[in-house]
């Protein structure tokens, strides 16, 4: 079954937070908007796993900061390279 964890981390947030959650069909629906607002999509399903495990609205926990920055990192400098 497809799961989807949606991100937000904005300045001043101590770590990035769940926005949205789902398995199957609202996995889809997670991807699709984030398709059609060009919000960038990174399949990694462990750690898809492990964030729907969690809560809405939850920050992610100490042990997934290392990952969710590299993501982050990667995101950010594929975004900043496009004119």
């Amino acid at each position: 079954m497809k799961k989807a964890a949606a991100l937000r981390y904005k300045e001043g947030d101590n770590a990035p937070k769940i926005i949205g959650l789902g398995k199957g069909e609202i996995a889809e629906k997670i991807i699709a908007i984030a398709r059609e607002n060009n919000i960038p999509i990174v399949v990694n399903p462990p750690l898809s796993e492990t964030l729907t495990s969690l809560e809405l609205g939850q920050e992610i926990p100490p042990e997934l900061y290392r990952v969710v920055a590299e993501i982050l990192a990667f995101i950010y400098k594929t975004t900043q390279e496009i004119p």
